[in-house]
């Protein structure tokens, strides 16, 4: 990979942005290496975990100055081909069966922050900015719009995507864009901490909670949500590993998973 280190440790697989000296823009070279990544890391068994960092001193400044010369003149074609790249590495980010963590170490800027709101769990360093800035340029954050009001809340979406206006980690933190802040000599064990919970817990459950927050998620509380959720339940109570986890937590051992 040209655009991304990828490293594994303990059932934990860490892809890193390494465009330091375009603060990790996006292109769409970047764009297929993520996609590539979290498709070939989804099926790997031994793989329990993704983090997802960055190199330098921001996480991620939108999309690339090169690739936004480029884009200036697409035509309406071109844009929808290229708007769909962007589209489907959010979707296969936010779907990946296994958990993921942003490891936020420096600022988050415009498309950057699509790639925070797909992943599960989101950890800033204390300094960072963040900032849906599109319409100052006369666009809009439409195809990551999905992933960020849900993380941030439509109250919240309301007034940073139409002011622009950078915010802190704090508060981002504040309206549970992210889950932890923390000092930047904290944030390596923050989310190795957070990790290895991950690691822990059962994978094939872990898989299928990670799917049931996809189905139930802001859908309406009715009978055929019900329905589905009563037979979630039943049908992990008797698979090997739902009845592993209940017998070894009856025996107090560790289940089957960790051994």
């Amino acid at each position: 990979m040209k655009h991304l280190e990828l490293r594994f440790e303990s059932g934990v697989a860490t892809v890193t942005l390494n465009r330091p000296e375009v603060r990790n823009a996006f292109s769409d070279e970047v764009i297929t290496e993520l996609t590539a990544v979290f498709l070939e890391l989804a099926e790997r068994e031994e793989v329990r975990c993704i983090v997802l960092a960055a190199n330098g001193t921001a996480f991620c400044a939108g999309a690339d100055l090169n690739w936004m010369k480029r884009m200036a003149d697409y035509d309406r074609a071109e844009n929808l081909a290229d708007a769909e790249a962007l589209a489907r590495m959010m979707r296969v980010i936010y779907e990946c069966p296994k958990p993921t963590i942003a490891r936020i170490q420096g600022d988050v800027y415009a498309g950057g922050t699509g790639l925070v709101a797909a992943c599960d769990v989101a950890v800033s360093v204390d300094t960072a900015q963040y900032c849906l800035s599109e319409v100052r340029l006369g666009l809009i954050p439409a195809t990551i719009s999905p992933y960020v009001i849900r993380a941030m809340g439509p109250r919240a979406a309301h007034r940073y995507f139409l002011t622009a206006e950078p915010f802190g980690a704090a508060e981002a933190l504040r309206i549970g864009f992210v889950h932890e802040v923390v000092g930047a000599q904290e944030l390596d064990a923050k989310v190795a901490a957070i990790a290895q919970t991950l690691v822990r817990n059962g994978p094939a459950a872990v898989k299928a909670c990670k799917q049931l927050l996809h189905d139930v998620a802001g859908r309406k509380i009715s009978t055929a949500l019900i329905t589905m959720t009563v037979e979630g339940i039943a049908d992990i109570r008797v698979s090997d590993e739902g009845r592993e986890g209940v017998q070894s937590f009856l025996e107090k051992r560790k289940p089957s998973w960790l051994l």
